[in-house]
């Protein structure tokens, strides 16, 4: 085994045998790109569904789909047809010089992918891109540089995600709204309302709705998947802008990490919005971590501290 293989073992499932490092392949496709790992699907990432990039399907280590299909395919027996804005895994806000990107309804933004920066296979998969947030006038309100790194085992899957937004034409304002900004909708099966052994539970130790709202370093979301109990965290990294942040998490299915919504969340006296100069920018950082069992046996707790404490290569 390579040092590397070894680091990489530790660094990504914390626990306490190395573990081997794991072939990851990316094929670029015409408007998405495909990841495998070791030979089978983990994700694909797609350069637009409704008005933005999103990553779908995501396939865990049980083999199994661990976010919601629709819309982008019929809706499955488990699965609310509700919120069509919900596209499995993104990154977007709903107030951005006060245009909507999170909706997706008339009269708000899209966010337009421009160009891939970086797509590499390897231990490592890397998607990188820059996209464009423009509005219902065509008006160019900022930029993202977005990276994505996959990982995994046969134990563990994992998605890296940094993502820096860019003034790039005049002033930004990221308003204080609820409805935002990284986010999934976890299979449906796995909602907590269905109450057939979904749990949300938070680094705080905090359950299900009452996690809503609150400040985490991270946030933990475990149900039922086909049979089988499985899960996906979002870490939130130290460094990341305005850690820890706060999360928009519903027992409907809903996970997003928010650090913007603090009048929805601590009271209206709060203003959680941010404002960027031309050629200024935040970066934000998670993890999203998707493992077999609930948080306990997934052992999240311990994967976040490997994740926070690993110095980047």
């Amino acid at each position: 085994m390579s040092r590397l293989g070894l680091l990489l073992g530790w660094m990504v499932a914390g626990l306490g045998a190395p573990l081997l490092a794991a072939d990851l392949k990316v094929s670029q496709e015409e408007g998405k790109v495909v990841v495998t790992l070791d030979g089978q699907f983990f994700a694909q990432y797609l350069i637009k569904s409704g008005a933005k990039p999103i990553i779908w399907p995501i396939v865990g280590p049980n083999g199994k789909e661990m976010t919601r299909g629709y819309p982008m395919r019929d809706a499955i027996a488990t699965e609310k047809k509700d919120h069509i804005h919900h596209r499995s895994f993104w990154f977007t806000h709903g107030d951005v010089n006060g245009v909507s990107f999170w909706d997706e309804q008339g009269g708000n933004g899209e966010i337009i992918h421009k160009e891939f920066l970086k797509v590499k296979g390897g231990e490592q998969a890397v998607i990188s891109t820059r996209n464009e947030w423009i509005g219902p006038d065509k008006k160019k309100h900022c930029e993202d540089i977005r990276t994505f790194t996959f990982g995994g085992d046969k134990n563990i899957r994992w998605v890296d995600a940094e993502v820096t937004v860019l003034a790039t034409h005049g002033p930004v304002k990221f308003g204080d709204t609820k409805e935002g900004c990284f986010g999934l909708r976890v299979a449906g099966s796995m909602r907590t309302e269905l109450k057939k052994g979904g749990k949300i539970l938070n680094s705080e130790q905090q359950t299900d709705a009452g996690a809503w709202g609150k400040p985490a370093a991270w946030v933990d979301y475990s149900g039922p998947v086909e049979g089988q109990t499985a899960g996906v965290a979002i870490f939130n990294h130290p460094s990341s802008f305005r850690f820890p942040t706060y999360w928009h998490v519903r027992t409907y299915g809903l996970f997003a990490a928010n650090p913007f919504g603090l009048h929805n969340f601590i009271g209206k006296e709060k203003d959680g919005s941010h404002s960027l100069k031309q050629g200024e920018s935040f970066t934000l950082k998670y993890r999203v971590y998707f493992h077999k069992g609930d948080a306990e046996e997934g052992r999240v707790a311990e994967a976040y501290k490997a994740y926070a404490t690993a110095k980047k290569r």
